[in-house]
C-alpha cells in the first residue's frame, strides 16, 4: 500500500490531481489488477499487457480521463467502455454511486468480477458483451468512457448520454489517437480535442 501511495504522489507531480480523485488513487491498489508475472512493474507509470492484445492502461492515463470525465458530486452514474482489468472502473466506483462495465474478452471479465467481489466494490455493475452498443438498458448514464480508440463517437452512445453528460473517448484522427470530450447540452453536442494518445482499438463483437 505504501508503494501505492508513492505511485499517486508521483502521478499527482505530473499531473496534478483533484482531491476526490487522488484519495480513490489511493484506496486503490493497482497491484490488485496487475498480472501475477508483472507485479514487479505494478507501480510503475506505464501501461502493461493484459491478454489477448488489451492493456491495463498507464495510472497516468487513467488519471487523465478521469479527470476529463468531469466527476462532481452530481454524478451518480458512469459507463465504462472496454473494462479490460476493471482497473479504471474501480477508481470510478470511489467517485460515483453506480459504474457499468463492459468488456468483450470473457477471461477479463470473469477476473474483473473477482477482483471487485475481493475489493468488496458492490457498485459495479459489469457486462460481458460488445461495448460498442452500449448498455441501453440502464441509460442514460451522466458520464460515458471508452477506455479504447475508437473512429468516431457513434449516436447510439450519443443517445444513451443525460443531458448535460459528457463522454470521453479517443477518436483516432489520420495518423493520430486524440483524447475527446463531448458534452450534451439541451440535445448541441460540444466537442473539445483534449491530447494525443495511445490506446488499443475498440473491436466490435465478443471472444
Amino acid at each position: 500500500m505504501i508503494a501505492n501511495i508513492k505511485m499517486v504522489e508521483e502521478l499527482n507531480k505530473i499531473f496534478p490531481l483533484d482531491e476526490r480523485i487522488k484519495k480513490a488513487f489511493i484506496e486503490i491498489d493497482r497491484r490488485e489488477f496487475v498480472p501475477e508475472g508483472l507485479l514487479f512493474d505494478a507501480y510503475k507509470i506505464d501501461s502493461l499487457p493484459l491478454t489477448n492484445d488489451s492493456t491495463i492502461s498507464s495510472p497516468l492515463t487513467v488519471a487523465k480521463m478521469t479527470t476529463y470525465l468531469e466527476i462532481d458530486k452530481k454524478v451518480d452514474s458512469v459507463l465504462e467502455i472496454g473494462a479490460g482489468s476493471g482497473y479504471q472502473s474501480a477508481i470510478l466506483s470511489k467517485l460515483v454511486r453506480r459504474v457499468f462495465a463492459i468488456e468483450r474478452i470473457k477471461s477479463l471479465v470473469e477476473k474483473s468480477g473477482k477482483r471487485f467481489k475481493k475489493l468488496k466494490l458492490y457498485n459495479i455493475n459489469l457486462k460481458y458483451g460488445d461495448g460498442a452498443n452500449g448498455w441501453e438498458n440502464f441509460a442514460p448514464f451522466d458520464r460515458i468512457l471508452f477506455s479504447a480508440t475508437i473512429d468516431y463517437l457513434p449516436n447510439s452512445i450519443l443517445e444513451q448520454l443525460s443531458d448535460r453528460g459528457v463522454v470521453v473517448a479517443p477518436i483516432k484522427n489520420g495518423d493520430r489517437e486524440v483524447i475527446t470530450q463531448f458534452k450534451k447540452i439541451d440535445n448541441r453536442i460540444i466537442k473539445r480535442e483534449l491530447e494525443t494518445a495511445n490506446f488499443v482499438p475498440l473491436k466490435r463483437g465478443v471472444e
